[in-house]
């Protein structure tokens, strides 16, 4: 009997330095355990004579329900003490003003992206995407660029097959949409375009929007027209066009366009090298062979078509001196282009 109150005094005392659930366990382990004072105390059972034996495990079964109710209201109390020790430490002053989360914007691309579409959708162009993974006929061929023309050393081509490729122009799309669709056109192709190309103002994967008008009676005049109000909406109110002379397999004649610089209103900066002029984009009246190609009598109908870089737009119209600024998700940079 005494020594069943000393182990009642121990278990009582390791219960009380219990500081948590865990240790409590712990503590009631060693008395309830498998390896426990009263798994021990049983096994003494053996070296008793045999009419001892009922009345040693009478006993030791009241010790075992004793300490099982004590260890009981142990884990009741401490219980109570851990959930008021969470809720202290989860407490909220609900008068405190709420955390403020930072706003997201738009990528400068995806910003200028969608105002060129709004600008030429106000025109009437409609919106055409073709596929990123193109064929060489479409890519080259059929906008004039045959096998062995020169032409195609001016773009360093990832190609997939011999025959299917990373377009590297969004003029293919011109092609798919002439071959489905009949004049009048006036369709707009944006995307993603590739080229083995690599410095502070070349990407090897950008942004390009290609534009295509067809129709009885289109001459350069009304291209100079629309990127003359392309101009103004994108840039400023008082900015300017002018072509010229270029070379472009799809389009004869071919023009490159530059932008009065609406920094200094054309009497020289940093931003256009002190020429008054900034070059945005190429263009020029679609090539009778590539109207051929599609179906259309280029006796009857010519076109324009115009491409521009959708990053040096972006770079023009924000200031950005390195492209790949725009590709490394820095939110320090990003930020800057909040509404």
């Amino acid at each position: 009997m005494d020594e069943n109150e000393q182990i009642v005094e121990e278990a009582e005392a390791a219960a009380s330095e219990a500081s948590d659930s865990k240790s409590l366990y712990e503590a009631k382990m060693r008395f309830l355990g498998r390896q426990g004072k009263i798994a021990s105390l049983m096994q003494r059972m053996k070296d008793l004579a045999a009419e001892h034996r009922p009345a040693f495990g009478k006993q030791v079964n009241a010790l075992r329900a004793r300490l099982e109710e004590m260890f009981a209201e142990h884990e009741v109390h401490m219980k109570e003490r851990e959930l008021q020790r969470k809720l202290a430490g989860e407490q909220v002053d609900v008068t405190m003003p709420g955390r403020r989360h930072a706003e997201g914007t738009l990528h400068p691309v995806t910003r200028v992206k969608n105002e060129l579409i709004g600008i030429f959708s106000g025109m009437g162009f409609e919106v055409f995407e073709g596929p990123e993974i193109e064929n060489d006929y479409y890519n080259f061929t059929a906008l004039n660029t045959p096998a062995d023309h020169p032409a195609r050393d001016m773009q360093d081509t990832f190609y997939l097959t011999d025959e299917f490729l990373l377009r590297t122009q969004t003029s293919a799309g011109q092609i798919r949409l002439m071959e489905k669709k009949k004049p009048p056109i006036k369709m707009l192709s944006p995307g993603r375009v590739f080229r083995s190309d690599d410095d502070a103002t070349h990407s090897p994967m950008f942004h390009q929007m290609e534009g295509l008008v067809v129709d009885k009676g289109i001459t350069l005049c009304d291209l100079q027209g629309m990127l003359d109000e392309f101009a103004r909406t994108m840039f400023s109110e008082n900015s300017k066009t002018r072509l010229r002379p270029s070379y472009f397999p799809f389009t004869e004649p071919s023009v490159e366009v530059d932008v009065s610089c609406y920094m200094c209103g054309g009497k020289g900066c940093a931003l256009c090298k002190g020429t008054g002029w900034i070059e945005v984009l190429g263009a020029g009246m679609v090539n009778r062979h590539v109207l051929e190609n599609c179906g259309i009598d280029p006796d009857e109908y010519t076109g324009f078509a115009f491409g521009m870089g959708i990053e040096r737009i972006a770079m023009l119209k924000y200031g950005i001196n390195n492209i790949k600024l725009l590709t490394e998700n820095d939110v320090r940079f990003l930020k800057q282009f909040k509404e």
